[in-house]
Parts: C-alpha cells; structure tokens; sequence
C-alpha cells in the first residue's frame, strides 16, 4: 500500500448525499480480486452515455458531458468533495479501489457509511470527515476558482486551503500509523515474517509427519 503523508491535490466536488457503492463502481465490474483496472469504471453510469460492460474499450465509449467529473477543469484530481453519507449500500471493497485506481487519494464528506470508511483506510485512501459549515465553503471555493487545490497534512491531521485556513480532523492513532507506513493488512503481518518463518521452521521440526 502507497504511504501518505502529505497531499496537495486538486479538489473535485461531487455535490451529493447518499451516493452507493454501487454508484462508485456497478455490480458487473466485480469479476476480478485485483485492486487495480477498476478506474475507468468508477462512477460509470453517471460517467458514459452507454451502459458499460468488463471487456469494452471504455475510450471509445461517450462520455456524459454533464457529469461533473467529466469536465476538463477536474482532470488530474486527487481530492473527492462530497456529501453526506458516502459510501452507503453494499460492503463491496472494489469501491475504494475504483477510486485509487481512478486517481483519488483523499475524500471529504460530512460523513461516510461505515463499512467503506473502514475499506478506505486498508487500501489506503484517507476518508475525512469535516462539519457540514467547512464542506459547504469547501464547494463554493471549488466553484468559483478553477485549479483549486487543497493541502492534506496525515501527520498534523490537518486540512489547508491557500488562502491560510486550516481545520482539524479525526482520526484512529492506528489507521493514521497503518496510513503513513503504507501498511495494509498484509503489510502488517510480513512485519513478523521472521517470527512467522521461525515457527514454520520449529513447527516442522517438531511434527514432520503434518508435511510428509
């Protein structure tokens, strides 16, 4: 898992509460246990004109030029601005890999639906809860100034903007830990691969007839 410690990002804001997990990736595109190839598939029925199926050549397809992500202005973004509740429906994890794999390293939300909080932070995208008053100036400034970007400091737990104002977040010490060591859950146990080949070794030793 890619470590984070600090981002400044381009903010893209997708101004909506109670948006799914089958909204940030379709149930068609769950065919593979790979993290990575969901990106072009993520928001797809808000993103294309078609409906989209594994296997086709999403270049070609048409693209909803109404859909806020599609504008040339959010190209590149890093940062998802969104609303209340992201996140909610089913615990599928391909919807934090559709994000990362789309490019979003950080989302901001008034809130996150619990299961896709948790995913979040073991595929290390961080999901930051902010009150609803600095969500609310967050997409006014995004409107109104197009390259706008964001600074998000793990460490200090931190959210900047440019113009100086900075807000606090919260976060578990352990996640936070997990996020800035790039440790996801196998990450964490080859920690002690040395003590796991150690008993491995003893284990064989001791009873050679369970590997015979």
């Amino acid at each position: 898992m890619q470590k984070f410690i600090t981002l400044n990002g381009l903010v893209a804001p997708l101004d909506r509460n109670n948006v799914d997990t089958d909204a940030i990736i379709p149930k068609q595109f769950l065919k593979s246990i790979k993290r990575s190839g969901f990106g072009p598939n993520a928001f797809d029925e808000w993103r294309y004109m078609d409906r989209g199926e594994p296997g086709m050549d999403n270049s070609q397809r048409p693209l909803n030029p109404n859909f806020v992500l599609n504008q040339p202005r959010y190209q590149g973004a890093s940062v998802l601005l969104t609303r209340a509740n992201f996140g909610c429906g089913s615990s599928r994890e391909h919807a934090p890999w559709a994000l990362l794999d789309y490019g979003f390293r950080a989302l901001i939300a008034e809130s996150f639906a619990d299961i896709f909080f948790n995913n979040c932070f073991k595929n290390g995208v961080v999901p930051i809860v902010l009150p609803k008053a600095e969500v609310d100036a967050l997409f006014g400034l995004v409107e109104h100034s197009p390259g706008y970007t964001i600074e998000i400091d793990l460490p200090t737990q931190l959210v900047k903007r440019p113009d100086g104002h900075a807000v606090h977040f919260d976060i578990d010490p352990f996640r936070k830990e997990c996020l800035i060591n790039g440790w996801d859950d196998i990450g964490l146990t080859l920690r002690h691969a040395d003590k796991i080949k150690a008993f491995e070794e003893r284990r064989r030793a001791e009873h050679p007839y369970y590997f015979a």
